[in-house]
């Protein structure tokens, strides 16, 4: 139903009907002018002829030499004019005929009353001084015709008698034939005018698509130039030129959008890691300030003289200073690797000769807790990725396993193993001890997070080690994790092999 709304609506339909309203106009004008005006025209036409009949006559009988053949032209006149023509003398002698009943019916009405009493003076077509043209009625015969009466120059009588009824017949055939030539041109023309009507509109309702879809954002659709330089073709042109500048506007404003959306975010990031750094920075540099204060405060007052408690508050303070040094520099590498703004310097080397450094750059802290190392991988494992944050996140582990390691079945032991899994490879770092509780499993991923709280700050580290190999992990998109073991605690992390 809405479809065909729409068609009656559309512009193809009504320029359909607009035409056919015209040429069924036109059609009726002409049936109605034909049956108005032709009979006048016709009986106009007829005049003139007699009246020219009755000229040629006259001057028949003016020359003489012409007289000769006057009686074959008035046959020829008549025949050609479906004339009755008849000539009499005053003496009521019939000089010419081409009708006896023409002649029969003169007489009778001749000897009944006076023509000029027979006809009315309102039936007069044309009069002068010698000749009068009348529309007459044969109520005999119950006719009508077109009467001439004059006289000649000799004194004859001419009369002219036209029937008006094969005029009355012309035009009521004339009317048929139009009507149904009307009827045969509606026919065609409606064929005609819906062939033109979609001929026309046709490229209208392509444009009307093409601008629906760019009022969707769609502009992939083209009118296609014809090779009718018209208005439609500069309209189509218009519209492709414009679809082809609001698509690169459009692509423009969607660029110049996300390099805005980059920057907020950017700027977003910015701020949030600088609240962040602040943050944390004022959290975790209590502490030392507060000792490198008092210390200094100590060293002011001089509460100890000797010179032995000097050095000791001076070595506090120096060793504190560096711890600040080494936080304030891991929370800013924390900082880049969270958000973003560290760029890798992927290659390919051997991970066993890695944790191989690592363990023996431990070798003291593991001779001073009295651990087993055990690491059995002696073939290279060829990895791709940045050695330098690879090399923190195992140090990360193993350092962690160092602090966390306790005495399992008369031992302290770490087990480091490498696990190949397609294109990727799995280092597990294993410490004997205590296992960590099933809350803080995902928490110990976080800032500062310590599992042991009791730990002092000698040994208790920062927090953020753990925290820095998620970061290095998220950014190289591979997993990492923790789990309990029966007599430990074991971390994981993947890494991808090189091709």
């Amino acid at each position: 139903m809405e479809k065909i709304k729409k068609q009656l609506k559309s512009v193809r339909f009504r320029l359909f009907i607009t035409f056919c309203i015209v040429i069924m106009f036109l059609v009726f004008c002409l049936i109605a002018i034909n049956r108005l005006v032709l009979e006048n025209f016709y009986m106009y036409s007829k005049t003139k002829t007699i009246k020219g009949v009755y000229q040629k006559i006259n001057a028949y009988y003016e020359n003489p030499d012409l007289n000769s053949n006057l009686e074959s032209e008035l046959k020829k006149i008549a025949y050609k004019n479906n004339f009755d023509i008849l000539i009499k003398a005053d003496t009521n002698l019939i000089i010419f005929s081409t009708n006896r009943d023409f002649l029969d019916n003169l007489e009778k009405i001749t000897n009944i009353m006076s023509i000029n009493e027979q006809l009315k003076g309102d039936n007069i077509i044309y009069k002068d001084e010698n000749m009068q043209i009348r529309k007459i009625t044969d109520n005999t015969n119950n006719l009508n015709y077109i009467l001439l009466t004059g006289k000649l120059v000799n004194d004859y009588s001419l009369y002219i008698r036209i029937p008006i009824a094969p005029i009355e017949e012309s035009v009521r055939i004339s009317n048929e034939a139009l009507v149904l030539i009307g009827f045969l041109t509606i026919i065609v023309a409606s064929f005609a005018v819906s062939f033109i009507s979609r001929k026309f509109t046709k490229p209208i309702s392509e444009l009307n698509e093409i601008t629906n879809q760019m009022a969707n954002l769609d502009f992939s659709k083209k009118y296609r130039i014809t090779d009718f330089d018209d208005e439609i073709n500069e309209l189509g042109r218009n519209i492709n030129t414009m679809s082809d500048k609001l698509e690169a506007t459009i692509k423009q404003l969607k660029e110049n959008n996300k390099e805005l959306e980059k920057d907020i975010e950017e700027k977003s990031k910015i701020d949030e890691m600088r609240k962040q750094f602040i943050s944390d920075v004022s959290h975790e540099l209590k502490t030392p300030i507060a000792l490198i204060q008092g210390y200094a405060e100590g060293l002011v007052e001089n509460v100890n003289k000797d010179e032995e408690s000097k050095k000791f508050y001076a070595e506090v303070i120096l060793d504190e200073s560096n711890k600040m040094d080494a936080l304030v520099k891991q929370l800013l590498e924390l900082m880049k690797l969270e958000y973003g703004k560290r760029e890798f310097n992927n290659k390919k080397f051997n991970l066993v000769e890695l944790i191989t450094e690592v363990i023996r750059k431990c070798h003291v802290m593991l001779e001073e807790n009295s651990i087993e190392v055990i690491f059995n991988q002696n073939e290279p494992v060829y990895v791709y990725a940045d050695d330098f944050y690879i090399d923190q996140i195992v140090t990360n582990y193993f350092t962690n396993a160092i602090k966390n390691a306790e005495n399992i079945n008369g031992k302290k032991q770490i087990q480091i193993s490498i696990q190949i899994n397609e294109d990727k490879a799995r280092v597990f770092v294993f410490n004997t001890g205590k296992n960590i509780q099933q809350d803080d499993l995902d928490r110990v991923w976080g800032r500062f997070y310590k599992v042991d709280t009791s730990r002092n700050r000698e040994n208790g580290g920062s927090g953020i080690g753990l925290s820095i190999v998620k970061a290095i992990q998220t950014n190289y998109k591979n997993s990492y994790g923790v789990e309990n073991k029966e007599n430990g605690v074991e971390f994981y992390f993947d890494i991808n092999l090189s091709n």
